[in-house]
């Protein structure tokens, strides 16, 4: 079976390919959360190990997809969504677009903003949701 055979089925598989090299952050995690809505089961699992660390931006990313996914579903918050990513200390806009900006700061769910990344309402939908 070859590594791209597989989806990855927590954060902190996603986070080990990245830091790898073997895939970018974006397409991981499109990958993670396809798997994740697609199984039940295992969707406490896939979010409560702490994954290691890549920088401020994913980092805070990745604690926000886990805590928020854990109030969507209603999980157990994972205790290290906490303290993992709490080094970005200048808001990060998906996008990159100056107009953007009002809107995702009223869109962005709360796990998101309260780490100071401003993404859309749906920015973690997936076309088989």
């Amino acid at each position: 079976m070859s590594l791209f055979s597989r989806k990855p089925g927590t954060l902190v598989e996603v986070v080990r390919r990245v830091k790898a090299g073997e895939q970018k952050f974006d397409p991981s995690l499109r990958e993670f959360l396809d798997s994740f809505y697609v199984n039940p089961n295992s969707r406490q699992q896939a979010i409560e190990a702490q994954p290691d660390a890549i920088d401020a931006v994913h980092d805070a990313y990745i604690a926000a997809v886990a805590e928020h996914l854990a109030r969507v579903y209603g999980l157990q918050i994972p205790d290290w969504s906490e303290t993992h990513g709490n080094g970005l200390h200048e808001p990060f806009f998906a996008g990159g677009l100056q107009s953007l900006k009002g809107v995702l700061v009223a869109e962005s769910p709360t796990a998101f903003r309260r780490r100071l990344l401003f993404v859309s309402k749906d920015a973690l939908s997936r076309p088989r949701m």
